[in-house]
């Protein structure tokens, strides 16, 4: 019902930034937030940002808190991440998800459409 494309992924100098993207495609309106993960090397997939689908309230995870910004672009369809001030533990694949649950979901099983992923690399 829902398709998702990150995009905007690189290698980046500590302090540098950049911006990933994730095209929408499909059913929208069951959509309750669109949030970003990321899984590093022998990580877990964690929590990142997420904005809900009605209101466009965001949240963060407290790591990136000042330092990344979750938006939408409704009339192309996409959801954003800027990330500024890169650390090198920001490196990890980057994924857009989709939750339909109601609230503020932050957890990975309360998200039911995922993206592919994109690679973030943040040297020191």
């Amino acid at each position: 019902q829902v398709q998702l494309v990150e995009s905007g992924g690189g290698l980046v100098q500590a302090g540098g930034s950049l911006r990933l993207s994730c095209a929408v495609s499909g059913r929208t309106l069951s959509n309750y937030a669109m949030g970003w993960f990321r899984q590093a090397p022998g990580k877990e997939r964690e929590f990142v940002a997420a904005i809900t689908w009605s209101n466009a309230i965001t949240f963060y995870e407290d790591s990136v808190k000042g330092r990344f910004t979750i938006s939408r672009d409704n009339a192309k369809n996409t959801v954003y991440l800027q990330m500024n001030s890169l650390k090198p533990e920001d490196t990890a694949v980057y994924y857009c998800a989709a939750s339909i649950r109601a609230g503020y979901p932050k957890r990975d099983r309360e998200y039911n459409y995922w993206g592919q992923g994109t690679q973030v690399t943040v040297s020191s």
